[in-house]
C-alpha cells in the first residue's frame, strides 16, 4: 500500500496540472494513469496563450504553432478572416507533449507517477481514501481528485459536476503534412455539420482536424463531411488517423467538491459548450483545485467548497452564456453565421474569446437578441 496526501486519477492536462501545482507548494502526491506513454488523444489542442500565467515554467516546449488569425467559412465558401489581439494569441500544441511536459514538471517537484494502472475500485475508510488498480496495486490518501475525463464513471458515482450531462460528439482525424492550411492561421467550418462546426488546427508537420456537433447526442455524417473538408484543406478524403469520442460540455451550475474529493477538466464537464474549448478550462481547474485542496490540508479552510465557488466565478458565469449563445446559434445556424460571424466585429470577438482576453458574458446578451429578433 502507498500512503500520500492526494491521489489524483488521470494523467491528462487537468490531472498533471493539479498534480504539479500540488507538488509545487510541498504536498505528497500520487498521479495514476490507465495508459502507458503519452498516446495520441482526441484533442485538437488549442488553448490561450494566457495560460501560461498559471505556470513558473514555459509551455512552449509543447507549443507548435502559434496562431495569429482564424478563418471562418459557411459551406466551404463566404470566408471572413479575424486576427487575433498581438499580446494574446492562440496556441496550438501537440496533446501528447504538453501531457508529457506537465507529468514531467510534477514528477521534478516530488510527484510519484504510477502509469498503466487501471482503476478498479474507489472506496472511502473513515478519512481516508483508497484506490485499486486491477492488478493490485494500492494507494491511499486524505484527499482524492477526480481527473480521468469525459468517460469518468467516478464523478457520477460521488454526485460531483452536472446531474445531467450534455455531450458534444465529435470525431478527430490527426493528417501528416499541411495541407492547403496557411501558417499561423486555423479554420473554423460551419454549415456543412448540422448542429455544429468543423476546425482545422496547424501542428509542424501535420493538421487536427475535427467534426463536432453540440445539439443531440448522434454522430453527424462524419464521413461525409470530411469527403468535402479535407480536400478543401489540400488532403484526400480518405486521408489520416480518426477518432470518435463523446465530450462532456458545461452544462449548468454544479457542485464540484464533496468531502475530501473534487473533480477537475472534463471528467467535471468544464468544456465549452459553444466553441468545444477544453484545454484551458482544464488547466485552469487544475490549478485553482491546487490552491484550495492546499490551503485544506494546511487547515486554513474547513471544507473544498471554495474550488466550486473559484470555478463558477472563473469559468462557469461565461459558459452559462456561451451555452445560451450555442443553443440559439447551432439551431439557426445560417442565420447565426449571418448575424454571429459576418458583423464586422463579429469574427474580433471570436478571436478575443479564443485569446482568453474576454468572456461570453461580455457579448452574450446582444448575440442572443440579435439572433431570436431575426429568426
Amino acid at each position: 500500500m502507498t500512503s500520500t496526501d492526494i491521489i489524483i486519477l488521470g494523467g491528462g492536462a487537468a490531472g498533471a496540472s493539479t498534480a504539479f501545482h500540488l507538488a509545487n507548494t510541498g504536498n505528497k502526491v500520487a498521479l495514476v494513469e490507465k495508459n502507458s506513454g503519452f498516446p495520441l488523444r482526441s484533442c485538437g489542442g488549442g488553448m490561450a496563450a494566457s495560460v501560461q500565467q498559471l505556470y513558473p515554467f514555459p509551455l512552449k516546449a509543447a507549443v507548435e504553432e502559434v496562431i495569429k488569425r482564424v478563418e471562418f467559412s459557411w459551406c466551404l465558401s463566404d470566408k471572413i478572416i479575424a486576427e487575433l489581439p498581438g499580446d494574446s494569441p492562440f496556441w496550438i500544441t501537440r496533446r501528447e507533449k504538453l501531457d508529457e511536459l506537465l507529468i514531467t514538471n510534477a514528477i521534478e517537484q516530488g510527484t510519484e507517477f504510477f502509469d498503466s494502472f487501471e482503476v478498479q475500485a474507489v472506496n472511502k475508510n473513515n478519512s481516508q481514501w483508497q484506490v485499486t488498480s486491477t492488478d493490485g496495486r494500492q494507494i491511499e490518501g486524505k484527499c482524492l481528485v477526480i481527473a480521468d475525463g469525459s468517460n469518468s464513471p467516478w464523478a457520477e458515482r460521488f454526485n460531483l459536476g452536472p446531474r445531467k450531462l450534455h455531450y458534444a460528439s465529435t470525431t478527430s482525424v490527426r493528417l501528416n503534412g499541411r495541407g492547403l492550411l496557411n501558417s499561423n492561421t486555423s479554420r473554423f467550418e460551419f454549415g456543412l455539420v448540422h448542429h455544429g462546426f468543423a476546425w482545422a488546427f496547424p501542428l509542424k508537420n501535420s493538421v487536427n482536424v475535427g467534426v463536432g456537433t453540440f445539439i443531440g447526442n448522434q454522430f453527424p455524417d462524419n464521413k461525409k463531411i470530411l469527403n468535402q473538408l479535407l480536400p478543401s484543406l489540400g488532403f484526400d478524403q480518405n486521408d489520416g488517423i480518426r477518432k470518435d469520442s463523446q465530450l462532456r460540455v458545461w452544462n449548468g451550475h454544479s457542485t464540484l467538491h464533496g468531502e475530501g474529493i473534487l473533480v477537475v477538466g472534463d471528467a467535471a464537464s468544464l468544456c465549452d459548450p459553444f466553441l468545444a474549448e477544453g484545454l484551458r478550462p482544464s488547466l485552469i481547474s487544475g490549478c485553482e483545485a491546487a490552491k484550495c485542496i492546499h490551503h485544506w490540508l494546511q487547515g486554513n479552510t474547513s471544507d473544498l467548497s471554495n474550488y466550486t465557488l473559484s470555478m463558477k466565478e472563473k469559468w462557469g458565469d461565461s459558459m452559462a452564456w456561451g451555452r445560451r449563445i450555442s443553443q440559439v446559434f447551432y439551431r439557426f445556424p445560417k442565420m447565426g453565421y449571418k448575424l454571429g460571424i459576418k458583423r464586422p466585429t463579429a469574427p474580433q470577438r471570436i478571436a478575443q474569446i479564443l485569446s482568453g482576453e474576454m468572456g461570453y458574458g461580455n457579448i452574450a446578451q446582444r448575440v442572443i437578441k440579435r439572433l431570436l429578433l431575426q429568426r
